[in-house]
Formats: structure tokens, C-alpha cells, sequence
């Protein structure tokens, strides 16, 4: 699970994602003005309940991620907590080439007026993301495919 922030026109948004590191598959997306522990603490519920609980929630060490709200949360549903190190971007390379592909792909080609266009946007992106962009590190397989162990789709002719 990661945040990161969105430029729009006027102002910025956060967006948080939950991804799925095996098959580099966004779970849950979501955009806000607001960034803090409830946030993110609701944001992981919402995901556990729809996708189950995972082994291990990977997050940086933001204030977010290390409250009570968020850390009670992981306790509560017995997922160990990992963190990543002061400055260790590797510890989470997958999300952040994530952030990489989103911006380039689809953030800094349209200019968000509001965050409900902007949830629109990622929406609409995580939606291609997952089920039709194939990764070089999934032996050119979409997340989708990965994640609900699909078989490749036919090329067209």
C-alpha cells in the first residue's frame, strides 16, 4: 500500500493504492484531498473486506501508516507489518514504478479539474492497467491474467 500525489489544475490530490505484489494487480484505488490516518486505516478495511486479508501489508513509514488506526487494523486481522527502511525506495520498487506508469500514462496527460475527474481518470486507468496492460516482468501478462491465473489473450490478426 502506498499515496502518492496527484496534480490538478487549481490543487493536488493523495492517491492510495492497494496492490497485490505477486501479481502487480491494483486492488483498491482511491483520491482525496485529505491524507491522514483514517484515511488509510478505512482505505485497507475496505480492501481486506473485499479481497481477504493479506500475509503481509508492505507501506512506508509515513505518519499514516504508523498510527494506531492503521496499525490496530493490521493486529486486529493478524497481517504482519512491514515497512520500508529511511529512504529505501526498493523496498517497495513495484508500487513505485507504479506511480511512474499512472503520471506519465494517464495524470500528466489530462488536467484534473476536480478530484471526481481525476477519480474518473484513474478509474478508468487501473481498469486498462489491470486487465490490458502486459508487463515485461509477468512474461507479457496483464495483472489480470496473473492475478486469477487466466490464460493469455488470442493477438488479433
Amino acid at each position: 500500500m502506498s499515496i502518492t500525489h496527484i496534480p490538478m489544475v487549481h490543487e493536488f490530490a493523495y492517491l492510495t493504492v492497494v496492490m497485490d505484489w505477486y501479481s502487480r494487480r491494483v486492488l483498491s484505488h482511491w483520491a482525496s484531498i485529505a491524507m491522514g490516518a483514517s484515511f488509510a486505516s478505512m482505505h485497507s478495511k475496505s480492501a481486506i473486506d473485499k479481497y481477504g486479508k493479506p500475509e503481509i501489508m508492505n507501506t512506508d513509514q509515513g505518519s499514516q501508516f504508523t498510527s494506531q488506526a492503521f496499525t490496530g487494523l493490521l493486529k486486529e486481522n493478524d497481517i504482519r507489518i512491514s515497512m520500508d527502511g529511511k529512504g529505501a525506495w526498493r523496498d517497495n520498487v513495484f508500487v513505485e514504478r507504479l506511480w511512474r506508469s499512472v503520471k506519465y500514462e494517464e495524470v500528466y496527460l489530462h488536467a484534473y479539474e476536480t478530484v471526481s475527474m481525476a477519480r474518473a481518470g484513474l478509474k478508468r486507468y487501473f481498469r486498462f492497467y489491470n486487465s490490458r496492460r502486459s508487463h515485461s516482468g509477468l512474461d507479457q501478462k496483464t495483472p489480470d491474467q496473473v492475478y486469477f491465473k487466466m490464460s493469455p489473450l488470442p493477438m488479433a490478426a
